[in-house]
This record gives C-alpha cells, sequence and structure tokens, in this order.
C-alpha cells in the first residue's frame, strides 16, 4: 500500500551522491519534498542515509545492472507507489581524447551508464507511471546533446541519444505525463573540471545552480511534454 504523503512530491533521482545529484537532493529535501535516489559509492550513500534519514531513501545502486533496478524500483514503487518525478541524471564522461584514441572499454563504460542505465530506470518505473497516467520523467542531456565539441565524442554520442530517446519515449506517454531531455546548463563540477580544466571555476556550482534547478524541475508538467528544454 502506497505511504504517500499528499503534500510532498515522491522524487526518484539517480546519480544522488555527486554533482548535481547531490545538490538536488539537498534542495529537494529542504523544500519538503520526498527523495529516492542510488548512487555507485556506498560511503557517500551512508552518509546521505545518515543525513536525511525516513522518509527518505537512499540506495548503492549501479543503474548499468538491469536486475538490480527491477529490484530497486520494485520495493520503491511497492512503499511509495509511482514517481511524481524521475530524474534520470547518471552520468560518466570518458577522458578527454581523440575518438580513435579512446578505448573499447571507456566508450562501453559511458554508453552503458549514460544511455543503457536511463533506459533501465525508464523500464521499471514508467510502468506504474504509466497504469497511474502521472508523473514526469527528466532525463539530464547537455549542451553536447545539441551541439558537438573535439575529446568528448562518446559523451557528445550517448547525449545526443538521450534527446532522441527521450522524445520518442514523449510520443508513447498517455496524456497527463511527460517526458523531457533536459540540459543543465554548463556547471562547476568534476565532470566539467575534467574537460575545461581550471575554467570550470568561472562557472556556477552545482549548490549555486540547484538553487533555481529545483524550483524549475518542480515545476515541469504535462505541458512540457516532449520539449528539450535547459535550465537557464
Amino acid at each position: 500500500m502506497s505511504q504517500r504523503v499528499a503534500e510532498k512530491r515522491v522524487i526518484v533521482l539517480t546519480g544522488v551522491t555527486r554533482g548535481l545529484g547531490r545538490a538536488l537532493c539537498d534542495r529537494f529535501h529542504e523544500l519538503g519534498h520526498v527523495v529516492l535516489g542510488c548512487g555507485r559509492s556506498a560511503d557517500q550513500i551512508e552518509t546521505l542515509r545518515s543525513r536525511y534519514p525516513d522518509p527518505h531513501d537512499f540506495s548503492p545502486l549501479d543503474v548499468t545492472d538491469d536486475r538490480a533496478v527491477a529490484a530497486w524500483a520494485g520495493n520503491l514503487i511497492r512503499k511509495w507507489g509511482p514517481p511524481d518525478l524521475l530524474i534520470n541524471n547518471a552520468a560518466l564522461i570518458n577522458r578527454n581524447a581523440p575518438l580513435w584514441e579512446v578505448t573499447a572499454d571507456d566508450f562501453q563504460r559511458v554508453i552503458d551508464v549514460n544511455i543503457l542505465g536511463v533506459a533501465n530506470c525508464l523500464r521499471h518505473f514508467v510502468p506504474a507511471m504509466v497504469a497511474r497516467q502521472s508523473g514526469v520523467i527528466v532525463n539530464l542531456s547537455s549542451g553536447w546533446g545539441r551541439s558537438t565539441s573535439a575529446g568528448v565524442a562518446p559523451y557528445c554520442a550517448t547525449k545526443w541519444a538521450i534527446e532522441g530517446l527521450t522524445q520518442a519515449l514523449a510520443q508513447e506517454l498517455p496524456r497527463g505525463m511527460a517526458a523531457i531531455p533536459l540540459n543543465p546548463g554548463v556547471i562547476n563540477t568534476e565532470m566539467l573540471q575534467s574537460c575545461f580544466g581550471q575554467a570550470a571555476q568561472h562557472y556556477p556550482t552545482a549548490e549555486e545552480w540547484s538553487q533555481q534547478a529545483a524550483k524549475y524541475l518542480l515545476g515541469l508538467g504535462p505541458r512540457h511534454n516532449g520539449q528539450s528544454l535547459s535550465v537557464s
């Protein structure tokens, strides 16, 4: 039986242990919503569990493991019902290099997390959302999902894929729902630092970004279905 609290949104958030995901977790908590998150770092998950106990829920999880995602989603849906907002944030970037120097293993890891990981989460959360005919799905894209740059071809390929995947999903959803590919903008995270080096310091931190982004995400609804949006 669902334990949903009427005045709160239930938010599923992947990649919750670092960067944009961690910052959003903090903001959603401050705004009074329930965060159900996952991340690869067991240590950071324990930190989140200590900081944000029940009703929040945090699990160590590799989103590329479809069986593990199925079990995680099933447990959350049994407890809370379908999420009001599903945010697929977990992602990797390749080590900056010309495409022909990126190893097969490195390319595969980026694809597995950035595309297959998103598909796994959609596979196991969306059916319950469709059955209820409500809920918003946000798949984090990138400026490099709508443009390109040297040295990050694998990452660009995955984010262009997220744009197409999400817009196709939007055409499949019933009225009352939305699927949105969202470009968060240029944010000073570890990922950006790996590309921009010291120049990353000229951009907002994840904490600064999340002050606006959390409210922006909460404002998305059915009228935004299929739109490629950006956080200003």
